[in-house]
């Protein structure tokens, strides 16, 4: 069987690669040393940056997305800051 995809189609499908690949090569060394420091080290906000990274395990996706959402927009916290340094 082949699939007959549309250019657009095409694009789309290479733009998800693209951001997977990016997303993995941003993502895999800071998970791997905050892995190691909270395997490790004993600091104080350890149990505080042990909860931030289970978050995401715990939250349904619908929730996170929301707060995702909150955080990003351009009224929310992050999203004031990327507003006002990119426009």
């Amino acid at each position: 069987m082949v699939l007959e995809l549309s250019s657009q189609e095409i694009d789309a499908i290479l733009l998800s690669i693209k951001v997977s690949i990016w997303s993995v090569v941003f993502s895999l060394f800071p998970a791997v040393y905050i892995a190691y420091v909270l395997s490790r080290k004993k600091f104080w906000g350890r149990q505080a940056l042990n909860v931030i990274v289970h978050i995401p395990l715990i939250l349904p996706p619908v929730v996170t997305g929301y707060f995702l959402l909150l955080l990003f927009n351009r009224t929310g916290m992050i999203g004031r800051i990327l507003d006002t340094y990119f426009g």
